[in-house]
């Protein structure tokens, strides 16, 4: 399930290519980018609690 800054990264990234401004486009990526990251951060601290879990 994508994160809010991934939803965000879309917007601007549609957005800017609606507008053609590349700026808008550019946000877009990095948004979508620092979404991903704390997708797989989430993911990996998710793991390591199951992990820690185990009796």
């Amino acid at each position: 399930m994508p994160t809010g800054d991934e939803l965000k990264g879309r917007t601007k990234e549609a957005a800017g290519d609606l507008t053609d401004d590349d700026e808008l486009k550019r946000e877009g990526k990095l948004d979508r980018a620092k979404g991903e990251v704390k997708e797989k951060i989430d993911k990996a601290a998710d793991k390591v609690k199951d992990w820690t879990d185990r009796d």
